[in-house]
């Protein structure tokens, strides 16, 4: 589960209701565990998961959720109706299941939801910002934020140093950055 890329775990991250959540058997795969496991974990642990930290998807969610999601097909013919988990409720279900896997895919989810949060929030800015140095500073933030989303095999690695271009309506960035490989010490 160390290897788990942070685009794997986006893949997953579908909205419901305005919020940006992952289905209950997502969940399951990414900690390496069987969906009734973590439904199991929440059901003896209702003090944990305050109203907001889990949804539970209505049939026409459901029904969405499988037409729009081609790896969650399988959901079609499931008498349940599936839960989707807020990132409130990953953390809170991050505490319950304490493995090496659970902690590795915690992380994981802790730094795509983080770079999400703020690729969204630069975005949001960069068409109100006239100033070029402001302007400058959220390109940055875009391109770090999308250099902490995608994998190696999407950007154009020189070295040490990654390029990207991004085209938007409101307006063009090229980013090249040169990195270091981060190492976890065990």
């Amino acid at each position: 589960m160390s290897d788990l890329s942070l685009k794997e775990i986006q893949g997953k991250i579908i909205e419901i209701r305005g919020q940006s959540v992952i289905i209950d058997r997502d969940v399951a795969e990414l900690y390496g565990v069987e969906t009734k496991e973590v439904n199991q974990a929440v059901s003896r642990n209702p003090d944990k998961f305050l109203s907001g930290y889990i949804i539970s998807l209505n049939k026409e969610e459901k029904a969405e959720v499988v037409t729009n999601c081609d790896h969650l097909t399988g959901l079609k013919f499931s008498p349940v109706m599936p839960a989707a988990f807020t990132e409130k409720g990953l953390y809170m279900l991050a505490t319950i299941l304490k493995s090496p896997a659970a902690t590795q895919t915690t992380i994981a989810i802790v730094e795509t939801f983080a770079n999400l949060r703020e690729l969204n929030r630069c975005i949001k800015q960069l068409p109100y910002t006239s100033d070029e140095n402001e302007q400058e500073s959220l390109a940055a933030r875009v391109g770090n934020a999308l250099f902490g989303i995608f994998d190696d095999d999407i950007m154009e690695i020189k070295g040490d140093e990654r390029s990207m271009e991004l085209n938007l309506p409101f307006v063009k960035l090229k980013r090249t950055v040169t990195l270091e490989k981060r190492t976890t010490e065990k």
